[in-house]
């Protein structure tokens, strides 16, 4: 009898047995087993990177090391595809594409401080205020994003829809539940306070929200209202100044102002199209 392989004996000694396979069926064997393992990325790109560890030379650990780290790498993005999609963000905007030379009362340093997220471990709340048009809900959404992709459980929803679901619920007797839910996020992005104003009931249950989140979750609000109109929000002066107390405690507070970013845009835009139109007559 001719000595067996090192590769059999080792593989012998481990119990497990090795089996020469053609190529069409090793790439059935791995497919069958990627399926039956839910390692989708490895059964896609298996073979192209064994093409390169064979034209590179490299070792079978080197290679099964690039295959697992290509199915961890695709895993985590479909993870940050699929916390952004739970988020229910209304719309897509990153921090990468807000203009921070709009809003002067931004440092760049308390603007990358916040978009690293160290204030939501510590469960403080920011509140953006200013009016309609100034950047409050690109913010709001982009520390959302950031926050979701970064691992984060994180839910987007606008004071009217929430004050409407619980309302809902508590006609079901289901606000325990609701609340409960609400109260796991590690991050929960309340945008348009302040845009209408909520029946008593609303805003008890509103209160019930920030309560159960208060010094043990972050919230993040946008609102078109300085504190001091925060009244005609909530119909009880006490509750609106308990309101102010919880977002306020520990909070980051930045003021987008009152000049639109959108209305600055387009203004900017005509002033162009004006300056060249104007410039084309000159030169008739």
């Amino acid at each position: 009898m001719s000595p067996a392989s090192p590769t059999a004996s080792a593989a012998s000694a481990a119990g497990v047995s090795v089996t020469r396979l053609t190529e069409p069926a090793a790439e059935a064997a791995i497919s069958v087993a990627c399926t039956v393992l839910h390692l989708p990325t490895i059964r896609t790109e298996a073979g192209r990177l064994a093409d390169v560890a064979a034209r590179e030379r490299l070792s079978h650990r080197t290679f099964l090391a690039e295959v697992l780290s290509a199915e961890c790498d695709d895993r985590e993005a479909r993870r940050r595809i699929r916390r952004v999609h739970e988020a229910r963000f209304p719309r897509i905007k990153r921090l990468d594409s807000f203009d921070l030379a709009a809003l002067p009362t931004l440092p760049p340093a308390t603007f990358a401080a916040l978009a690293a997220g160290a204030w939501i471990d510590a469960a403080e709340p920011v509140v953006l205020l200013g009016d309609s048009g100034t950047g409050k809900s690109h913010l709001l959404i982009g520390l959302g994003i950031a926050a979701a992709e970064a691992g984060r459980r994180v839910r987007y929803v606008t004071t009217a829809a929430l004050v409407n679901e619980l309302a809902e619920a508590s006609e079901a007797n289901t606000v325990a539940r609701v609340v409960g839910r609400y109260g796991r996020l590690d991050l929960l992005c309340l945008d348009e306070l302040g845009y209408v104003r909520l029946d008593p009931r609303g805003a008890e249950l509103l209160f019930q929200i920030l309560t159960e989140r208060e010094e043990k979750a972050s919230i993040a609000v946008a609102s078109n209202a300085p504190f001091s109109e925060w009244g005609a929000t909530f119909p009880d002066p006490r509750l609106a100044a308990a309101v102010v107390d919880r977002l306020t405690y520990r909070a980051h507070i930045i003021e987008t102002g009152h000049t639109s970013y959108r209305l600055r845009t387009t203004q900017a835009r005509r002033g162009t199209h004006t300056s060249k139109d104007t410039s084309a007559k000159d030169t008739q």
